[in-house]
Formats: C-alpha cells, sequence, structure tokens
C-alpha cells in the first residue's frame, strides 16, 4: 500500500484482517512512522519506495492511495522503474478515467498491469468493507481477485460487492458517475430538509424522526441513514451541530467530471448537473446575503398539513431519486456501447448495494430491471420502474409546485420531474429550434414524412 492516509490505512488494516501481508510505504514521515507504531502484526513498514519493492512477493500487488492527477503520474513513474514485468500496480484513488487509460497504455509497454479501481464507503468501508470497482489490464484480475474479495463489502443477501468492471479506464468512469448520482442524492435530500425545515417550521428532531422512519422502507439507504444521525447530533451542551455549520459546500470534481462526459457523450443529466451548480451556488455565499436583502419572494411557509406535505415530499424524493439512478445508468451504458466495454449494468447494480456511499434498496429493484433486459437503454423504459415512478409523479409535482410557490428552491428534485416530463413526451419542442437553427444558420433538419438520416433545408427570408 502506498500511501497512509485514512483510505489507505484502513484498507491495508482491512486487508491484514483478512489474513494478507501488507508492505507500507509513504513520503510523509509521519504518517509512515505513526501507522509503523500503531499498528505492527501483519504489516511490512518500509523507509523508501526501493525497500518497499523488494518486500513483496512476485507478481507484486502494489495499490496506490494517493491524491489524483500528476502525483498518481510521479508513482507511478518511480514504480516502474522498480517493478518486474507481471507485476500489478493498482490506482484506488478518484483518478479520472482518461488519465487511467494513458496510465495503461504506458504500464502495458512495460510489461506491467495496471488496475483503475473505484473504491466507495469512506473511511468505515474501507476498513470494514467497500464497493469495489476494478477495470483495466485484464490479466491482473485473478491476482487481485482474491484480495479484494476478502475485503469487499457484502449484500444482505452476502453477495460480494467487487466484480471486475471491464477494460481501460471503466473501473474509474463507473467510480465517477457513481460519485456524480452521489452528488444528486445528497443535493435531493437537502432540498427535502430544507422544505421541512424552512416551509414546515421542523425541528432537526423531528426531521430526524422522519428520515428514520424513511429509512425502513422503500427510501432506505445509507445516505439517509446519516442524514437521520446528524440531525439528531448533539453535543454535550446541548449544541445542535448541524445548525452551525456554514451552508457553503465544497467539491473535488467528480460530479463536474461526470457532467462533462455527459456533454461529451451527449447524455441527458440535468439532474447531476443541478447538484454540481447548487453546490457552487451555496459557496456564493457573501452574494447570497447580499440577495437575500435586495432580492424579494414569497413567504416560506407551505400551507399544507405537516404530515400530508412530509408524505408528498418523500415520494418526490423517491421518484426524483428513480431519475438520478436512470440518468446515470444511461450514461454508462452509452459509454460501455462507445467503449466496446460490455458492462454488466445489473451486476453494477449488485456490488453498489452494499458498503459504497449510495447504497440503498432502490438498487435491488434496478438490478432486476437489468437481469430482465440487459440492453435497457434508459432505467425508465422497464415496466416496474415506469410505473413506480409514475405512481410518485402526482406527490412529486404538488411537492415541487409548494417549494416554487413558497420560494424555497429545489434544483434538483424540478430538474428530475422536468427530464421525467421531456422523456415522456412523443413531441417536443426541438421542431421549432431545428427551425430557428436553419433559419440562421442553415444547419438544416430532418422531416416527419421522411426517412430519419435525410436533412433539408428551407430558404426562410
Amino acid at each position: 500500500m502506498v500511501g497512509l492516509g485514512v483510505m489507505g490505512s484502513n484498507l491495508a488494516r482491512n486487508m491484514v484482517s483478512k489474513g494478507f501481508s501488507v508492505s507500507c510505504y509513504d513520503w510523509d514521515d509521519s504518517l509512515r512512522k505513526g501507522f509503523a507504531e500503531s499498528y505492527a502484526e501483519g504489516f511490512v513498514h518500509t523507509d523508501n519506495l526501493k525497500q518497499f519493492v523488494e518486500s513483496i512477493e512476485r507478481p507484486r500487488k502494489v495499490m496506490m492511495m494517493i491524491k489524483a492527477g500528476s502525483p498518481v503520474d510521479s508513482v507511478l513513474n518511480e514504480l516502474a522503474s522498480l517493478l518486474e514485468p507481471g507485476d500489478v500496480v493498482i490506482d484506488g484513488g478518484n483518478s479520472q478515467w482518461e488519465d487511467t487509460e494513458r496510465r495503461i497504455a504506458l504500464s502495458e509497454e512495460k510489461g506491467l498491469l495496471y488496475v483503475g479501481c473505484g473504491v466507495s464507503g469512506g473511511e468505515e468501508g474501507a476498513l470494514n468493507g467497500p464497493a469495489l470497482m476494478p477495470g483495466g489490464s485484464e490479466g491482473a484480475w485473478p491476482l487481485i481477485k482474491p484480495i479484494f474479495e476478502a475485503i469487499a463489502a457484502r449484500t444482505p443477501e452476502d453477495a460480494v460487492c467487487v466484480d471486475w468492471i471491464g477494460p481501460g479506464g471503466s473501473g474509474h468512469f463507473v467510480k465517477m458517475v457513481h460519485n456524480g448520482i452521489e452528488y444528486g442524492d445528497m443535493q435531493m435530500i437537502c432540498e427535502t430538509y430544507q422544505v421541512m425545515r424552512d416551509g414546515l417550521g421542523m425541528s432537526n428532531i423531528a426531521m430526524s424522526e422522519v428520515f428514520g422512519r424513511w429509512n425502513k422502507g422503500k427510501l432506505d439507504s445509507y445516505l439517509i441513514e446519516i442524514t437521520r444521525d446528524i440531525l439528531a447530533y448533539e453535543t454535550e451542551d446541548g449544541e445542535q451541530v448541524v445548525d452551525m455549520i456554514l451552508d457553503a459546500a465544497g467539491q473535488k470534481g467528480t460530479g463536474k467530471w461526470t457532467l462533462m462526459a455527459a456533454l461529451d457523450a451527449g447524455e441527458p443529466l440535468p439532474l447531476i448537473g443541478e447538484a454540481v451548480f447548487a453546490r457552487c451556488l451555496s459557496a456564493l455565499k457573501t452574494d447570497r446575503e447580499k440577495a437575500s436583502k435586495a432580492l424579494v419572494g414569497p413567504k416560506t411557509g407551505i400551507d399544507a398539513a405537516q404530515e400530508d406535505f412530509v408524505e408528498e415530499v418523500k415520494q418526490a424524493l423517491y421518484g426524483s431519486k428513480i431519475i438520478s439512478y436512470a440518468q446515470g445508468f444511461q450514461l454508462i451504458q452509452q459509454m460501455s456501447k462507445e467503449r466496446n466495454w460490455n458492462l454488466d449494468l445489473a451486476r453494477l447494480a449488485q456490488l453498489w448495494r452494499g458498503g459504497c456511499i449510495i447504497r440503498s434498496v432502490l438498487l435491488r429493484m434496478i438490478k432486476e430491471a437489468f437481469q430482465r433486459d440487459p440492453g435497457l437503454s434508459n432505467l425508465l423504459l422497464d415496466p416496474l420502474v415506469a410505473e413506480t415512478v409514475g405512481e410518485a409523479q402526482v406527490h412529486w409535482r404538488n411537492a415541487v409546485a409548494c417549494m416554487t410557490r413558497a420560494g424555497i428552491a429545489s434544483p434538483a428534485m424540478s430538474s428530475a420531474l422536468s427530464y421525467y416530463d421531456g422523456f415522456r413526451t412523443v413531441r417536443g419542442s426541438a421542431n421549432l429550434l431545428q427551425a430557428q437553427r436553419d433559419y440562421f444558420g442553415a444547419h438544416t433538419y430532418e422531416r416527419v414524412d421522411k426517412p430519419r438520416g435525410e436533412f433539408f433545408h428551407t430558404q426562410w427570408t
């Protein structure tokens, strides 16, 4: 294990707990020495990279848990000069999938096997069982499979939450989309929290109880669970910590990368896009404080019975959550076709059911949908999923409408509803858009009475 930060050290501890011997190295003296002092049995602690490489049994399996970008290239270059053909290098960070494809090519030229592996589950998951998404040099999988299967999380049915994703950068691509879905889930939960807080005037404890009830049903998920816990948390002095946290969100880039990949592929991901932009808007704290005094809006109260409206918000959250997964899986499906990755989306939904941040009971329905039709182009086209969203949409519309009338922003949930309506509309308005493009730029258009692929132009003036 190269990199002994939170994730690297916990993954190493997880491996040792499963009976593996793990050599460790980090350039940071304090991290390296502190880890060596805390953990001895099962570990080989080394003081430099050469000693580290020499301590590992061949074929070597070296996992890097370091910051994405140039640090990965730097470490890979150092390792490549010390490793031998047949050795495996695994990048477990959140690297861009195109960077991973470049590194695979460079490594394979030197006889090395390279794996880009998505790791989800955070600090707790790394130690007790993460979801793992490895992809890259296929010859590496038989060598690392026993280790990864031993340390990975398990579903409630005891299925292991790791599988070989596919060739090239598919592992890191899938993890990137996973993070994009995570952005969407978190934003929708925050919108739900805000309307209950500001629209209904509910206390943190009351909201915690609502999320606790939801976590026992169809919204059962890790993110709902931790939201319940966050809202109930108080210090010994009675301070409710969530109220003391500045409402300016950070981000590390994977949500933005997902959106950029969708734009490149021509795939609509408006919900995830709104989630990314909501974080950007939150960061404009100073401007928002000024705007709150300068811009007018309606009263924020929701004129509805609390219990009834909470049920409507629940349905809005559930319907939006399905849309989030539908958009993410559609992007994965499209890229799989373009790159000839041949990804198994049912297996992917299965391995996300345990260990990872977006684990939820909903993924079982998604897995079964792709089992029924592995070539399903959009999750909403599965009859059971379509029926489920159809049942939710009435309450969903009412919730979004009430939030809009009350001036409470719901960018992700309202975007999800617009996507649902746009996707189910047999004849939209893009015919006018094509006419506009043809008018000012002679971009041509297709006709409803002619075969697809034939293009026409009108001299409009």
